[in-house]
């Protein structure tokens, strides 16, 4: 674009050539045609003067600018320069810190290494000592039948049922701070006085007076073929209570099956049999009916009570009966926060494709699950809370057991609170002695189920009164009765007990029962 001053030097430059023509013209009195002549030759000559000045002027601006530009690149390479040293005194700090740093690791490492070679050597140390210490408290010395293991206090021979209350008057006089001693003695004779915090877990007995024979797989099998087809399944419940309040707080639903002369068969003797005449699946669909049928009555009393029912893996293996079970449970979807199913460890471990769906849809509807049957410690929390776990039976002796510390991931101790962090509560079974529950408290166990509370009992008919004079609502009655921790067998005074004292517990209990007993 032509600048402005170039055209104002243009317009000047044909004035000064026009006025020179017309002085010629005018004053020195020559032709039109020279005069014109000269005008041109003179602005041909501006014109040209012009040129070589502007050319001369742009070469000195080119120059003026090269060495400018030679300025600005020798500034840039000095700075590039003073940053390549800046960053080589940067890579030389890195270089130096990641040297020290790899030195410093290494030292932590060594000492984390001693320090592992230290802590494996003191918990080997600890388990010999725990192992020792075990080893003494299972071999007390015997001492004679008339003596106490705690006390020492002697007992006459003479008359044994006279003495009984005195001594166990005696016992009650020495407790201070520890929680008293079910009277298990009278009931269960074989069990020792003072039992190890590792107690093997007492088998359940059946509820019937005659002792039924041997008898081989075909002979149970008959039985059990009978007993389905004839609706000859009973519910027993057992009670799971709060520690240490021992209040009732969920029930597990036995089952027991009666054969044509009214023997009980537990469900250890025919449970395998029936899994593999592929019976199991009418029997849990069966027990999850008077399952439910119990729930319900007890909600009439206690709306926070639950029920576990146990459901096998051939169950929920089975398309066609899985559907079944689920069509009811669907149907009985309100009570899904109070009925527990209750699945064996290895069933969940072991799990396929199918069993996982169906495990999945029963989670869908609201139901929660139990874990029992547990032979080790080895938990995945957040695995089992993801698959709707909410419960894991685990007995007390494999709570207990000193060696489970070494060969679980975990120290028992510390079991409850992991679980409790994916919202699993950890439950105690097979509880025998009082020793176990004190111990089971420093493990912060918040429930237990055992003998020591209360033996699996048959509901009673319907229409029977709840607690005897209180108001009674139907077949209520044995679970509540059931909520008091006495000797395991005595079904018969709890069948005729009317109006019961109000419930104590501690040393008050054990002084009620010792004057109730006098």
């Amino acid at each position: 674009m032509i600048r402005i001053s170039t055209i104002f030097v243009a317009i000047c430059m044909v004035l000064l050539a026009a006025s020179l023509g017309l002085i010629l013209y005018s004053v020195a009195g020559l032709s039109g045609p020279e005069s014109a002549i000269v005008a041109l030759t003179a602005l041909t000559f501006l014109i040209l003067y012009n040129a070589v000045s502007m050319r001369l002027r742009d070469r000195s601006d080119v120059g003026s600018q090269i060495a400018d530009l030679s300025r600005g690149t020798a500034d840039l390479a000095r700075q590039v320069a003073e940053f390549g040293r800046r960053l080589s005194a940067v890579e030389g700090r890195l270089v130096s810190s990641n040297s020290a740093g790899a030195d410093r690791l290494q030292g932590v490492v060594s000492e984390i290494n001693e320090l592992g070679g230290l802590v494996k050597q003191l918990a080997t140390t600890v388990a010999q000592h725990e192992d020792v210490l075990a080893a003494a408290t299972a071999e007390p010395p015997q001492a004679p039948l008339g003596f106490d293991a705690e006390d020492a206090a002697p007992a006459p021979k003479t008359q044994p049922d006279k003495a009984q209350p005195d001594a166990v008057h005696a016992q009650a006089s020495s407790i201070k701070h520890t929680p008293p001693k079910a009277p298990e003695a009278k009931a269960l004779p074989e069990a020792t006085v003072n039992p190890a915090p590792a107690v093997p877990p007492r088998p359940q007995a059946p509820a019937t007076g005659a002792a039924a024979g041997p008898r081989s797989q075909a002979q149970i099998l008959a039985a059990v073929r009978s007993a389905i087809d004839e609706n000859r399944l009973d519910v027993y419940l057992q009670p799971l209570v709060t520690l240490p309040q021992r209040k009732v707080r969920f029930y597990e639903a036995v089952t027991r099956l009666r054969d044509e002369r009214d023997q009980m068969l537990a469900a250890e003797d025919f449970i395998g049999i029936a899994e593999a005449a592929g019976l199991v699946g009418r029997i849990d669909h069966m027990v999850m009916l008077r399952c439910v049928q119990v729930l319900r009555r007890l909600m009439v009393r206690n709306k926070d009570v639950g029920v576990f029912c146990n459901v096998s893996a051939a169950t929920l293996s089975n398309p066609s009966i899985f559907a079944q079970c689920l069509d009811f449970l669907e149907a009985n979807r309100a009570l899904a926060p109070s009925f527990v199913l209750e699945f064996k460890q290895a069933t969940l471990r072991h799990l396929g494709p199918s069993e996982t769906e169906h495990l999945a849809a029963l989670a869908q509807r609201g139901y929660r699950f139990s874990i029992d049957h547990v032979t080790d410690l080895r938990f995945e929390p957040r695995d089992l809370a993801d698959r709707g776990v909410r419960f894991i039976k685990v007995p007390a002796a494999l709570l207990l057991d000193p060696k489970q510390s070494s060969a679980s991931d975990i120290h028992p101790s510390d079991l409850s609170d992991l679980l409790g962090r994916f919202g699993i509560d950890l439950i105690a079974e097979r509880i025998e002695g009082e020793r176990s529950v004190v111990d089971l408290l420093d493990y912060d166990i918040r429930f237990g189920q055992g003998f020591l509370f209360a033996p699996p009992r048959p509901l009673r008919p319907e229409g029977a009164s709840a607690t005897g004079g209180a108001a009674s609502s139907p077949g209520t009655g044995q679970e509540i009765k059931i909520q008091e921790p006495h000797a395991p067998g005595d079904t018969a005074s709890d069948a005729a007990t009317a109006n019961p004292p109000p419930r104590a517990v501690g040393n008050a209990a054990l002084a009620r029962r010792i004057a109730g007993t006098a």
